[in-house]
């Protein structure tokens, strides 16, 4: 009888076969694919917020915005594209002597910088495209909520939210890579990316879309404005988010999301599943 998925050890092995594509991609291309999925990734963000931005209920409101956010990883997997969370998982390819150390780095830095790049096209696309304009400005008003959040938490904050979240993306991979069907597949990816947004955990690249749009949100007075009428922000908070919330985001954040998919993905099941004992 035919066997509908793969087993751990052969979704991992399938990881770590595109683990060494990855690292030996040139560098043009990797580029142009980690543009592709920080646009991805941004775009599931920009949805995702537009869905819950009027709910004022927390956990439901996380709750639809999870239902809606995966879509940025599956247009990933399907379509193309080089995530720098999901990167992570080339520490297997290290530790299994496939590819250099030197590699690893390389990849990550350049798909970073790469997603940060398509994060930001995204932002500025949706600034002008009227989207925040919903419920009389409020959904402007909830990306300067939901980035003055995020800029102003604490580095154990930000490192610990890091891990739990990438903990899940790249369950979510292996999940993936478990499926020999779309369906599967799909629902593979549905359910830990669900789970991360509803904890409201801490993702770089999700981060790269939502800290500059609020930014750029706060510099409109009416958005702004209804920051402070709808949600009780004071200007002060405003005025807080700014670079160095950001710059203190995204490497706290960075952070966490390495380990979180290194050490408590990545090593793990390679030990359980790759090494000889």
């Amino acid at each position: 009888m035919e066997n509908h998925f793969n087993t751990p050890a052969e979704a991992l092995e399938l990881n770590m076969k595109a683990g060494v594509n990855k690292a030996s991609m040139p560098i043009l291309k990797m580029i142009l694919l980690g543009i592709m999925a920080g646009a991805f990734i941004a775009l599931g963000g920009a949805t995702s917020s537009t869905a819950a931005h009027n709910i004022s209920n927390v956990g439901l409101a996380r709750l639809v915005a999870g239902c809606i956010f995966p879509i940025g990883l599956m247009i990933i997997v399907f379509v193309g594209g080089e995530l720098f969370t999901g990167n992570c998982l080339l520490v297997m390819d290290v530790l299994d002597k496939r590819i250099k150390v030197v590699e690893c780095i390389r990849n990550l830095v350049v798909v970073w910088l790469s997603n940060l790049v398509g994060a930001l096209i995204i932002d500025v696309l949706i600034y002008f495209s009227g989207n925040l304009n919903y419920t009389a400005g409020l959904n402007g008003a909830y990306a300067i909520k939901v980035a003055v959040s995020k800029a102003a938490i604490s580095p154990v904050t930000a490192i610990t939210s890091g891990i739990l979240c990438n903990i899940l993306v790249c369950i979510a991979i292996l999940v993936a890579l478990a499926a020999k069907d779309l369906g599967g597949k799909i629902w593979g990816i549905f359910f830990p990316i669900m789970a991360f947004v509803v904890g409201g955990f801490e993702h770089v690249v999700a981060n790269m879309f939502y800290i500059p749009m609020g930014m750029m949100a706060k510099c409109n007075p009416v958005f702004a404005s209804k920051a402070i009428e709808a949600y009780g922000m004071t200007q002060n908070q405003l005025d807080s988010l700014n670079m160095s919330g950001l710059l203190s985001n995204f490497l706290f954040v960075t952070i966490g999301n390495i380990l979180g998919g290194m050490l408590f993905v990545g090593v793990p099941c390679y030990l359980a599943s790759k090494r000889k004992w």
